[in-house]
């Protein structure tokens, strides 16, 4: 198979449709999902490395092909025959985050990114995610786009900072808070929630 076709070259790529330059926000939009993709499965990696965090690195990998069936779905924006995001991820992942969140302790003020190599992983795949959302936002303001796919990547940040927080809590790591914050958690707002 040959892995170059050089038609690229001009700075325009083929997408559903005809082609378009590589700045194009439908392919920003679905890029950044594939960025997010590749982070997902360094942070797999780092999960898999730790027993106690095989669940988080088996859910990592259905997060993967979730988030190829979010890239199509960007692709095929004006074709809602083919979508392939439902509802459904995002409920399993609002479960998900319900039960993780009682795995670390309760949070009053903004904590730091970090604390082990892998939760510092997962607010990589977090910050990436929530780039991910403002592209589709992006494109959903000039093209009509599936429902599921902005309310999954919504979630799906949320489920990144709540995991990160239960692999810090399950490795026995602290997580390290803001040194300037207030109590800005009740207990009724999720932490890592975009409101």
């Amino acid at each position: 198979m040959k892995w170059y076709t050089r038609k690229g070259d001009s700075g325009r790529t083929s997408i559903i449709g005809g082609r378009v330059r590589k700045d194009d926000v439908r392919v920003e939009a679905y890029g950044t999902i594939d960025e997010l993709n590749s982070f997902v499965g360094l942070a797999e990696a780092a999960l898999r490395r730790e027993d106690r965090l095989g669940d988080l690195a088996d859910e990592l990998l259905l997060i993967q092909q979730e988030l190829f069936d979010c890239g199509s779905d960007l692709a095929y924006a004006d074709k809602p025959e083919v979508f392939k995001m439902s509802m459904e991820p995002v409920e399993r992942l609002e479960r998900q985050i319900d039960a993780l969140d009682g795995e670390a302790p309760p949070l009053a003020r903004f904590i730091l990114p970090g604390g082990s190599e892998a939760a510092a992983l997962l607010h990589v795949c977090r910050t990436v995610c929530r780039r991910a959302e403002r592209r589709a936002a992006t494109l959903a303001a000039e093209k009509p786009v599936n429902d599921a796919v902005p309310a999954y990547l919504n979630r799906l940040s949320d489920w990144f900072f709540v995991a990160a927080r239960a692999v810090n809590a399950r490795l026995g790591v602290r997580d390290t808070e803001y040194a300037r914050s207030a109590d800005v958690f009740r207990r009724s707002d999720p932490p890592g929630s975009g409101k």
